[in-house]
């Protein structure tokens, strides 16, 4: 059973921008690099898909994961109400008022 490989994030983007570069063609990097065709045209692709957020604004992907983590901030406050009053409710501590 072969070993699947991992490469780092450098070498993927070496081979993929090599591949955008067009100076060889894909069957000549996949030797070079010793990587099956699909593989590079794969990077090659998440690369130009993904570009666009490095030049984004970053404001508005700060907004985003602000908004994300208020979300999920809210959520873990109404778990910790809910799960406190219960035990109150368990302890003795409600109702004895």
């Amino acid at each position: 059973m072969k070993k699947r490989s991992t490469y780092s994030g450098k070498f993927k983007s070496k081979v993929a921008l090599a591949a955008i570069e067009g100076r060889k063609t894909i069957a000549e990097l996949a030797s070079e690099f010793s990587l099956h065709p699909n593989q590079i045209s794969q990077w090659k692709s998440q690369l130009l898909a993904r570009s666009e957020e490095i030049f984004s604004d970053k404001r508005k992907r700060d907004k985003e994961d602000n908004a994300q983590l208020i979300d999920e901030l809210y959520k873990q406050i109404g778990q910790l109400k809910v799960e406190l009053d219960w035990l109150k409710k368990k302890s003795g501590i409600i109702g004895k008022g």
